[in-house]
């Protein structure tokens, strides 16, 4: 189940120099700034400093993007606590105790609370995460060009189908998403979809139009006068009492536990993440509790299997990500465009030959979460009263530091060019209720998936026959086409309950 070797190895890479190490904790402080402001999601932030990465050897890189992922998922607690408003979704399920803990005046010992939680938790998902790696390295060799075009298709369909907003809906946009991943010029010579325009030959730009549907068009909704009137009401914090608090979430070694393993569970299936996993685990905890009519009146316990379950599903993303080199969520989506940046290809071969660099990264995420507890004490303070920047500034602020930003990354108009048009695009998506993750997603998979079937059709000589040879396609199949009925045969099974 270890491979010491390759775990070794990893040390290595991670202390045999500072640069993997130097971006981690600026890392954490953007995810904890962008946590902290309702509206600026995790995901935002990852895709906004991207560009930053270029320049940057591929561990460091991940390391920092890995960093704000960290940062952000207990910024978006403080929110929830101090005024009721989850700075991300990943944080609804704190509001339920945290915010009445803040009305009871404990809302000092309930940050507390969430911060020790959320850096045990993902603590905990890492740690998980690692135990997994070496089975599944073996599992996965076993998955050829047919297999995993169906896990791509099956991918799309789990975001589909459990993520939010109406399920044809994200399964079309996903679907529209691969399409336009296969603009420019195919691996055959093939050129697609560019209009005969030459900027459109090597593909749309993918940075640019993530960052667009991500943040730019984020901030156009943003919203103002309930956070900002609220903002002025915040308490003063004091250390004493979050130091109470932190102390107090290691007197529920069973909730966080539980939490902990729900969340990295659930965070490896595609399409739910953490803003599922947080409230799947504070209605399990709710549920095992002696006093379940104590939640929602400021229980403690509610906070940390939030916040436990949360931090740990980052661990969960990681999952399908390396094994398949398939995005989970939008955070991990971001990250597998920084693999893409720095021409590396996720996956089964990742796995098996770079294992040494698996291992640093879980390690040094591991190391993360230890960084956080020290980093959320002491930027608390500062963190409570970024809340009262007026939206009208930092929208526009955010929106033309994501232009530059996309200027440097093609050297030209193309970028900001790609960042309006996707931003129009993110803004409809949202307006209407389709899945912006699945779109997303799509575009990142689309060459993948080309690629996959294309190698699958060769092998078979375009004989569909040769399927029927691949059990292991099969099953992925039957599965792909459950998770397709699954909604539907539970709206019915509901119908039929509510009419009777």
């Amino acid at each position: 189940m270890w491979d010491f070797a390759s775990i070794v190895d990893g040390f290595t890479l991670l202390f045999s120099a500072w640069g993997p190490w130097s971006l981690v904790i600026p890392g954490l402080i953007i995810g904890l700034v962008f946590g902290v402001i309702p509206g600026l999601q995790t995901s935002m932030a990852m895709a906004m400093f991207l560009p930053v990465t270029f320049t940057l050897d591929f561990l460091t890189a991940i390391l920092f993007l890995t960093a704000i992922f960290t940062g952000g998922m207990f910024g978006g607690g403080v929110t929830a606590i101090l005024m009721n408003i989850p700075g991300t979704s990943s944080a609804v399920a704190s509001t339920f105790d945290g915010y009445p803990m803040t009305k009871k005046g404990l809302h000092n010992e309930a940050l507390g609370i969430a911060l020790g939680a959320s850096c045990i938790g993902a603590f905990i998902g890492y740690s998980i995460l690692m135990l997994l790696i070496k089975p599944l390295t073996g599992a996965v060799l076993s998955l050829g060009p047919t297999e995993m075009f169906v896990v791509i298709l099956w991918g799309l369909t789990l975001i589909a189908t459990l993520g939010d907003g109406d399920t044809l809906r994200s399964l079309l946009i996903g679907i529209a998403g691969l399409l336009v991943g296969t603009i420019g010029m195919s691996s055959t010579g093939v050129i697609r979809g560019t209009f005969g325009s030459p900027y459109l030959l090597d593909g749309i730009a993918i940075i640019p139009a993530m960052i667009g549907m991500f943040a730019a068009a984020e901030l156009f909704t943003l919203p103002k006068s309930k956070i900002d009137s609220a903002a002025k009401n915040l308490n003063t914090i004091n250390m004493g009492g979050v130091l109470r608090g932190v102390r107090q979430s290691l007197t529920m070694p069973g909730t966080i536990i539980r939490g902990g393993v729900l969340g990295t569970v659930i965070g490896a299936i595609p399409g739910i993440g953490s803003s599922v996993a947080n409230l799947v685990s504070y209605g399990n905890a709710k549920r095992r509790s002696k006093n379940p009519e104590s939640f929602g009146k400021g229980n403690p316990e509610g906070v940390v299997a939030s916040e436990s379950a949360n931090s740990s599903s980052e661990g969960g993303g990681m999952v399908s990500l390396f094994a398949l080199g398939i995005p989970g969520g939008a955070g991990t989506a971001v990250l597998l465009a920084a693999f893409n940046v720095h021409n590396v290809t996720g996956g089964p071969r990742f796995m098996a030959e770079q294992a040494d660099i698996i291992y640093a990264i879980i390690l040094a995420n591991i190391g993360q979460a230890v960084l956080l507890i020290v980093v959320g004490l002491l930027l608390l303070p500062l963190l409570a009263s970024i809340v009262r920047v007026p939206r009208s500034i930092l929208g526009p602020s955010v929106l033309v530091m994501a232009t530059f930003g996309c200027f440097g990354i093609t050297g030209d108009l193309v970028g900001p060019i790609t960042l309006l048009v996707f931003s129009a695009i993110g803004f409809l998506l949202r307006k209407y209720r389709y899945s912006v993750a699945a779109a997303v997603i799509g575009m990142l998979l689309g060459g993948m998936a080309e690629s996959e079937l294309l190698r699958s059709f060769q092998i078979s000589g375009g004989n569909f026959s040769y399927v029927l040879g691949r059990p292991i396609t099969l099953i992925l199949l039957a599965l792909l086409i459950a998770s397709l009925a699954a909604p539907l045969i539970m709206s019915r099974i509901k119908q039929s309950r509510n009419a009777a």
